[in-house]
């Protein structure tokens, strides 16, 4: 599978797309450290873009730790439920597209792609970034790959 440019060429394909957005997370994203994507149809890291080198299980365990954060049993529990109540039909949409974690040295934002709802970014940063920056900067390059992921 290939992007499409203007003109109808084929320019970059989704692999390209992938490695590219990770690297522009990396890049454009305030004090971050880290970037992946997750496939959560299959629960695995598509790319990962790192200041430091990670044991594979950690980034494993980020995989698997993402997937459980936007389609674990309970929270495909309370979505389904929440359906149920506003009568939307129990469909593949999901109501959680961003979740924002804190901890002791790190900041964690995981974005679902509006486009693929399987595609899931993760952007960890330092502590000492500017919250509302980093979401702005995530949600540009989020949009970026969106565009080429639609292409």
């Amino acid at each position: 599978m290939t992007a499409l440019d203007e003109s109808g060429l084929n320019v970059r394909s989704t692999s390209q797309l992938v490695s590219d957005a990770v690297r522009q997370f990396r890049q454009q994203v305030p004090e971050c450290i880290a970037s992946g994507l997750v496939d959560m149809s299959t629960g695995m890291l598509l790319a990962v873009d790192t200041l430091d080198d990670h044991p594979s299980e950690v980034l494993d365990l980020l995989a698997a730790a993402t997937f459980d954060l936007f389609q674990g049993r309970n929270v495909t529990m309370i979505e389904d439920i929440w359906k149920a109540r506003r009568g939307v039909p129990n469909d593949d949409h999901h109501y959680f597209q961003e979740i924002l974690v804190h901890s002791d040295n790190l900041v964690h934002v995981f974005l679902r792609s509006p486009v693929s709802q399987d595609i899931v970014a993760v952007v960890v940063c330092r502590r000492s970034a500017n919250t509302g920056m980093l979401l702005a900067q995530a949600r540009i390059v989020m949009k970026q790959l969106d565009a080429g992921l639609a292409g």
